[in-house]
């Protein structure tokens, strides 16, 4: 049963609960706390999302939007629909055949184990020069993910024009640097709000 303040959260309609436990997880990977979207309604709340960042976003002077591969592509291919933006950036977590001479940061996200690298070609670095950048992701928790974007936006000769997320969870929903929708509840391990 999903707790009902996180029921009351307003982008929770399709956000379902996932307990841990034996058999919670297809394909072998461990179970898990977590949440769950389900392919009903993603597109619906995708468009919400990214229309009400956008509104969040009205305050700040950006001139590109940044996010990370992959999970937040949607998000900023909507926002950048809804705001007529022609370009957009997607750190990359390999380096792709059609990025020319790409640049490369450390990622430590709590959602992929161990370190990986987010990538941007040369000719989107040289976009990102002197530009100022407003990193999207869709969830953020400890910062990692975000400090590595902001550290290949300043890598790049960018600045970082602000931060911000559908959800916040832990310490990132009391930073004051970060703009997000709704803050996610953690769970403990019974299934109860922490």
């Amino acid at each position: 049963m999903v707790p009902a303040e996180f029921r009351a959260l307003p982008y929770a309609e399709t956000v379902v609960a996932v307990p841990s436990g034996p058999g919670t997880r297809r394909g072998g990977t461990p179970p898990r706390l977590g949440v769950h979207l389900p392919a009903g309604g993603l597109l619906q709340q995708t468009v919400a999302c990214a229309r009400d960042l956008l509104k969040l976003a009205e305050e700040l002077d950006y001139d590109y939007l940044l996010t990370a591969e992959a999970k937040s592509i949607p998000l900023i291919h909507e926002m950048a629909r809804q705001s007529g933006a022609e370009k957009y950036f997607i750190a990359r977590k390999g380096p792709k055949v059609y990025m020319p001479d790409p640049i490369s940061v450390e990622d430590r996200s709590i959602t992929t184990l161990g370190v990986q690298q987010l990538f941007l070609g040369r000719d989107d670095a040289d976009l990102i020069k002197g530009k100022k950048i407003l990193i999207v992701d869709d969830v953020i928790s400890t910062g990692g993910s975000l400090h590595a974007m902001e550290t290949l936006v300043a890598k790049a000769g960018g600045t970082v024009a602000g931060r911000m997320a559908v959800l916040a969870e832990g310490d990132a929903k009391s930073r004051d640097d970060i703009k997000f929708l709704a803050p996610l509840p953690t769970f403990k391990a019974d299934g109860s709000v922490r």
